[in-house]
């Protein structure tokens, strides 16, 4: 029913506009009594094969909404009742700030996938901070970045500042080096600059949380993979609990839709099926590098059981998705869920968490020097 009402609606209105309207509609009937309830009762991951242990909180599914859909901590409490694991808000900046000029997000059917060139439009830490005072029950991981108007050499403290408003309502924070849509923030990825950048924010962490807040970085799909290995290595040197792999990627190939009409909606950073491959092989030299020492939760080009189950198999301790949510429709987190479960059974397992990395090669044995 999604699909052709997708079809014969949803994908001739604007992208940003429908994002917008269908997210208030699906909050304004959450707010029904009973309502969240029931799509909860119906949709939330409740098979205990399911189950995954990470990051100091037990999953009740592998499967989560990526950073991106909901940038201002609006609606929590619905997206969890569509049958999410957990949730990932932002990304949320230190300041205010309305993104770059519109339109700026564009679907592309035939690829099923987006491309974005929103900046990191949000309404600033202090405003999610006053919306989340009152957080759901449920994991929510936070995601912040930098303000674009903030130069790169006072990148340190735009964060840290978000990090002390945000850091306490929490389940997990997440610092986003890798976006495509900010000026210089890839830069940032760069280890003589990532590393102090993550000291700080850890510190600051720990300075307002009663105990200590997993932290985990997010790169992007377009590094070298000796950039990758170096990402990896400070990481484990700094003491990080984890890595999301992959954000958006800069390019263009092996698309359907043709390259005029692809070159004509300009710039931005690429999501959905075209990622699957990238993502995937990112997150296989991640675990070759670090093995079971860090949480992997891969992202990027899920849109099917069978590309969430590769990603598990591969390594992944969690999962998360967006563009696969934005094509697939309301049910789909509980058919991916659905599916993984019976993946595990039919695989002989007992539970999801013995699947993780079973296709994976072990681990290198290396001496990481300390940062």
């Amino acid at each position: 029913m999604y699909r052709f009402f997708y079809w014969l609606l949803l994908q001739r209105l604007p992208t940003e506009w429908t994002h917008r309207v269908s997210f208030g509609a699906l909050r304004v009937m959450m707010a029904i009594p009973g309502m969240r309830a029931l799509w909860a009762w119906w949709c939330a991951p409740k098979d205990p094969a399911l189950r995954v242990t990470a990051l100091g909180r037990e999953f009740p599914g592998p499967l989560g909404l990526a950073a991106g859909f909901d940038k201002d901590g609006k609606g929590p409490r619905a997206l969890l009742a569509l049958g999410f694991g957990f949730v990932e808000l932002g990304t949320i900046t230190a300041q205010g700030q309305p993104g770059n000029p519109k339109p700026r997000m564009f679907r592309l059917p035939r690829d099923r996938a987006l491309i974005n060139r929103l900046g990191f439009n949000n309404g600033g830490a202090a405003v999610a901070a006053a919306r989340l005072a009152r957080r759901p029950a449920g994991i929510i991981g936070l995601n912040i970045g930098k303000t674009k108007i903030v130069a790169e050499d006072d990148a340190i403290a735009d964060y840290v500042s978000s990090t002390e408003r945000l850091a306490p309502l929490a389940d997990y924070f997440v610092v986003n080096v890798s976006s495509p849509n900010t000026p210089g923030l890839r830069n940032l990825q760069a280890t003589e600059k990532l590393g102090p950048l993550l000291a700080a924010v850890r510190a600051a962490c720990d300075r307002v949380t009663a105990k200590r807040l997993p932290l985990l970085v997010k790169i992007a799909p377009d590094l070298a993979d000796e950039d990758i290995d170096a990402v990896a290595d400070l990481a484990l040197a700094q003491g990080l609990d984890g890595i999301i792999a992959t954000n958006t990627t800069i390019g263009r190939a092996g698309l359907q839709t043709p390259a005029d009409a692809v070159a004509a909606l300009g710039a931005g950073g690429l999501s959905g099926q075209p990622l699957t491959a990238r993502s995937l092989e990112v997150l296989r030299r991640l675990r070759a590098r670090v093995g079971d020492r860090l949480v992997l939760i891969s992202v990027g080009g899920i849109g099917s059981v069978d590309d969430a189950w590769a990603r598990i198999t591969a390594g992944a301790t969690l999962i998360q998705a967006y563009t696969g949510f934005i094509y697939g429709g309301p049910m789909w987190p509980r058919a991916i869920h659905r599916g993984l479960a019976r993946k595990v059974r039919a695989a002989g397992l007992a539970s999801l968490r013995d699947a993780i990395g079973r296709d994976a090669p072990a681990a290198a044995e290396q001496s990481v020097p300390i940062a």
